[in-house]
């Protein structure tokens, strides 16, 4: 394999992922309304030349080169977050903006540069004849990642029937390898008081009252959860206070908190949730601890339930997709950092739940990720579409 005439053919293509890219920012696509992001790629797909090219009753896009019987995945989230506060933005989101060697925008990081550098690097496969007859390679451009990561590898392992050998995450990694990060869920405590006149607050029950003796004790927790060499410690984040009253001159009847949980490596749903409900004053007041379920349609209005939980996974340093990605890697650009992600992906279902290998490479940077004056950068582009060309052939070697 001729490493440099890949890295010279990746970059010839520079212009073209930077155009598809700017395209894809100028089109809003949040969570479960990213029918427009679907639509352009889908164009882009078959321009480039995808032998398959299909979106799911779900909406993911899922785009195929080759006939063999090894599927080897891409999985790039398409749709992104708000722009929050116009006011601390630079520059127009999405409009964005374009230099010498930076694309602006929002989608910029997270994640649209994921699936301009797949789609590229499926293309260069083809022109160079690297996928073997044994291999398939699949694109995703998958739905609903921020809203619930993992939902849409959950419909496309269970219901369309995809099960791949191993699994690219093309979520932002700071020029690195990744192999793994924390899980999380989403718990919600609630607690029951009586009403009053606010005059006469003794009359009642107050569940605020009840709500800050819980807050303390869970905010005291944090320091005493499991810490691990790899993934660093288990944390958790109060994130919402909700109550109910029937006036501002009333006695609460009712207050409910919900809690951002991260679970490192070794902790579950059930372990997290028993540690909120051995909580003191849980126990005192009786509190009720739930986790938080997903039921928000799609863009094409189908809704796939969930809990609200998210697993950890870890790909071992020496597994077989660990490094044939360090050796694509290696070959292109030298020897690569192997990490790890802070925040979440779909991984979260593909190898946390299902089992199936994820290692990460992805251009752009996850200290852009919901940030204002989100940016990528071109060479990043450039150098990912290249090591995922690369990666089907070293796959030969370890797969």
């Amino acid at each position: 394999m001729d490493f440099e005439k890949i890295k010279q053919v990746a970059q010839s293509y520079e212009a073209d992922m930077t155009a598809f890219l700017r395209e894809l920012v100028k089109i809003p696509g949040e969570s479960c309304q990213e029918k427009g992001h679907i639509q352009r790629i889908e164009q882009e797909m078959k321009k480039v030349g995808f032998d398959r090219v299909q979106i799911d009753p779900m909406g993911n896009i899922l785009g195929y080169m080759g006939t063999g019987k090894k599927l080897i995945a891409f999985d790039a989230h398409i749709d992104n977050v708000g722009i929050g506060n116009i006011d601390n933005w630079e520059f127009d989101p999405y409009e964005g903006y374009e230099n010498e060697t930076e694309i602006g925008g929002r989608g910029t990081s997270d994640q649209l540069g994921g699936i301009v550098s797949s789609v590229y690097g499926a293309k260069i496969m083809k022109d160079f004849g690297l996928i073997g007859e044994d291999y398939t390679v699949l694109v995703t451009g998958t739905v609903q990642e921020e809203d619930c990561d993992g939902l849409c590898w959950q419909y496309i392992i269970n219901e369309d029937k995809v099960r791949p050998e191993f699994v690219v995450i093309t979520e932002p990694t700071d020029g690195n390898i990744y192999r793994g990060q924390r899980g999380r869920m989403e718990i919600r405590v609630d607690v029951q008081g009586i009403s009053c006149h606010g005059s006469a607050p003794e009359r009642g029950d107050n569940a605020i009252y009840k709500m800050a003796d819980i807050l303390q004790e869970v905010r005291a927790l944090n320091d005493k959860l499991k810490d691990d060499d790899f993934l660093g410690k288990g944390t958790l984040a109060v994130s919402e206070i909700f109550f109910t009253s029937p006036s501002r001159c009333a006695v609460a009847d009712s207050c409910a908190i919900s809690i951002d949980r991260r679970l490192t490596d070794g902790e579950t749903y059930q372990s997290a949730l028993k540690e909120i409900e051995m909580l003191p004053s849980v126990q005192k007041y009786n509190a009720k601890v739930t986790m938080y379920k997903y039921e928000r349609p799609s863009y094409t209005d189908l809704v796939y339930p969930t809990d609200c939980y998210f697993p950890t996974w870890v790909i071992p340093k020496d597994h077989p997709a660990t490094l044939a990605m360090v050796e694509a890697y290696r070959g292109m650009y030298g020897e690569p950092k192997v990490d790890k992600w802070t925040f979440s992906t779909n991984g979260v279902s593909i190898m946390g739940r299902y089992g199936i290998p994820c290692i990460g490479l992805g251009p752009g940077k996850e200290a852009q990720a919901h940030a204002p004056n989100e940016r990528t950068w071109k060479a990043d582009l450039v150098k990912c579409a290249a090591i995922y060309a690369a990666l089907i052939v070293c796959c030969e070697q370890h797969i």
